[in-house]
């Protein structure tokens, strides 16, 4: 037991201080490395943000072709007038073409 005091009271004993190096004040170094993985984190975060964005695009583009719309839009089709919806409709008093 005696032996376990002294290693003991080795332990407790104070260091001695190291001597000042005059390290403390001085900046930290630029580690460029740094830089690139904080570059690199934001790339892949972004890269996810972009994969999600094109994943809801990609499904709302399916279900408007699944939804039977068409692309180029829905235009008036003019009915072509027969010669006796001509004669009705001058006889009516309706001389513009198409009403």
């Amino acid at each position: 037991m005696a032996e376990e005091e002294e290693t003991k009271n080795e332990t407790t004993e104070e260091k001695p201080a190291t001597e000042d190096s005059g390290e403390g004040d001085k900046p930290e170094v630029y580690k460029p490395i740094d830089d690139a993985n904080l570059a690199a984190k934001r790339l892949e975060e972004a890269t996810k943000a972009q994969k999600e964005e094109n994943d809801r695009t990609e499904t709302m583009m399916a279900k408007r072709m699944l939804g039977g719309g068409t692309e180029a839009g829905s235009g008036v089709e003019k009915k072509e007038e027969t010669a006796v919806e001509y004669k009705d409709r001058v006889m009516r008093g309706e001389l513009n073409e198409g009403t």
